[in-house]
Order: C-alpha cells, then structure tokens, then sequence
C-alpha cells in the first residue's frame, strides 16, 4: 500500500461534505428529500436544486442536478485547515492524478477537484459559507444551524457515502495512501483481496465506502446516507415512505458490518438513500485494527432483521446492463 502523507496520524481531512447527485426528474426528488426527508431548498440554479439537512453547519449539503440518469456527481471533502488543504493537494500532485482549481462551485471557496482510482470526482476545499437561518428555522439554541424541522425523517445530515468501484484494491490504496483515510472494517474473498471497503477520516467510523461493482463498470453510485437522531425516526421514516408510495428496498434491519440500523429506499430518480442511525459508534483508538469479514461471516446475513434481497448487490446508479 502506499505510505500515507500523514504517517504521524494526522488527520488532513476534516469530514464529507456536500455532495452532488444527478436525477432525470429533478422536482420529484426535490420533493422527496424536501417534504419526506425534512430537508430545506436554500437555493436553485439552472437545472438544479440546494438543499440543507437541519444541522449541518454549511450552507447546503445536497445539490439534485437535473441528467438523462441518476447517480452521483462531485463529493466535496473539507479539508481540516488551510495548512492541510496544501498538504493535501500536494500529496495528489505527488501521486500523479490530475488536479484542477474552480471557483464557481455554490457557498464554497477555491475547490481543488481530483478523482479517485475509479473515476469518482472529488473536490477538496477550505472556504465555506456556513449555513444562515433566517426567522423561518431560527433554532432556539445557538449551537444549532437550524430549528429541527419536525417533518418527515428529519434527516440531521450527511452521513456517508457508498460508491461502486471496479477497483477496490487500488481505491484502498489511494484512500489511505493520498487521502490519509484509515481502512476500519472489510470484507474478503476467499483469495484474501478486499471486497469492499469501509474508511473513516476522523472519528467517525466510516466516511466513505466503497463496495466491488459486479457489472466492472466505473464511477457508479451505491446510495448515500444521511443520520437521524434516533432509531424511532427510521422507523417513523418507513412509515412516511410507505404513505407516499416511495419504493422501500429493505429495512428497518441492524448490519453487522459497523452495526449501523439502516433503511433503504430509492428516491424518484432512482438513486438509493440509507436512513441510518450510525452516531453511536466512535472508533476513537489512534491504533484501531481492521476488522475483516469472511464469506462464511457475511453469509449469516444481518446482525438481526430479514435476509439482505438481492437488488441490494445488484441495483446502482446509473443503471447499467452488465
């Protein structure tokens, strides 16, 4: 594997951030995430939508991008210091992938944009706006961003992201060669390469997965994941999904894998959203070991719950024959 550019453990990168995500029906899924999910539009430009979960401290935290085809465009990463960012970009320049500057990304400063090993677009950032409510979602406590909607799932916010990846090898590389990211969890075949992968950058314990894609297709999308505060709002979340006729995939269930309690559902477009209650768990050992499982471990299926169906393995976004 290649040698981190933090060997002293520092972490570079503070958390996800916002994250773009293409829909062919651009206010069916605004409507999904705004009236079922608790999000706010916050702002709309030419083919797309801003939303805001209620406590993110930045401005917006999923941007709906009008495609002919669902999927996922450009995951933001916010660097943990102006120092970091340079240490960073440094780092890819070193590594060799191509690394462009933009400025006209919404409510965010200069955005160094890369790809992952998969094609995955990237882009690291310092500047933000942080998020302003106004006498609408006004929190009653200062050390909110918003007032708690009270509708729907109320989505706190993001939570993580689970791409497909034809490469999981050389993508575990570059997360934790490049990015300074640590592997905490993993699946293995039989030959001992990793199936998929869970990383995490900070204290979190995973930030972003990535999952072997069976069609070898690249750049794909597994779903996205957004946090409430309690398992009670997963449940409630079904409930809202089933009344509006949103195709619930599986779930309410506990993985065993990071023993996140999950439900999954497909928004308008298509692409799959994990509602998850994972806060409670915090990898806080600086010296944390992977926890690898075997295909006899994961064949006994979740933690608790029904057996995973098999559109979980086979659907992502965009769709593709394989």
């Amino acid at each position: 594997m290649t040698t981190p550019h933090n060997p002293d453990g520092r972490r570079d990168i503070a958390h996800v951030g916002p994250i773009e995500l293409y829909t062919p029906v651009l206010e069916e899924s605004a409507d999904f995430f705004v009236r079922l999910m608790g999000l706010r539009a916050v702002h709309r430009e030419q083919g797309s939508v801003y939303l805001h979960t209620w406590d993110d401290y930045q401005s917006w935290t999923v941007r709906l991008i009008r495609r002919d085809r669902a999927g996922v465009g450009r995951t933001y990463l916010r660097a943990a210091s102006p120092e970091a960012l340079d240490r960073l970009t440094a780092a890819f320049d070193a590594a060799g992938p191509d690394r462009t500057v933009v400025q006209d990304v919404y409510n965010l400063g200069d955005v160094h944009v890369v790809t992952d090993p998969d094609g995955h677009e990237l882009g690291l950032y310092w500047d933000v706006e942080w998020y302003r409510a106004d006498d609408t979602d006004r929190p009653a406590l200062k050390n909110q961003a918003a007032a708690y909607p009270g509708r729907g799932a109320n989505l706190r916010r993001l939570d993580h992201v689970n791409y497909l990846t034809a490469d999981v090898t050389g993508t575990a590389a570059f997360l934790g060669g490049v990015l300074g990211a640590r592997c905490t969890e993993r699946i293995v075949k039989d030959d001992g390469e990793p199936q998929a992968i869970w990383y995490s950058l900070g204290n979190k314990t995973y930030d972003l997965v990535y999952t072997e894609d069976w069609t070898g297709h690249r750049g794909r999308l597994h779903h996205v994941a957004f946090a409430t505060d309690t398992r009670e709002e997963i449940l409630r979340a079904a409930d809202v999904c089933l009344d509006a006729g949103v195709h619930i995939e599986t779930g309410p269930h506990k993985h065993a894998i990071q023993q996140t309690f999950f439900l999954y559902v497909w928004e308008p477009g298509g692409n799959r959203v994990e509602i998850c209650n994972a806060g409670a768990r915090l990898i806080l050992a600086p010296d944390w070991k992977t926890i690898s499982w075997a295909r006899e471990e994961r064949a006994k299926g979740q933690a608790w719950g029904l057996k995973t169906i098999e559109t979980f393995h086979t659907h992502g976004t965009p769709v593709v024959e394989p």
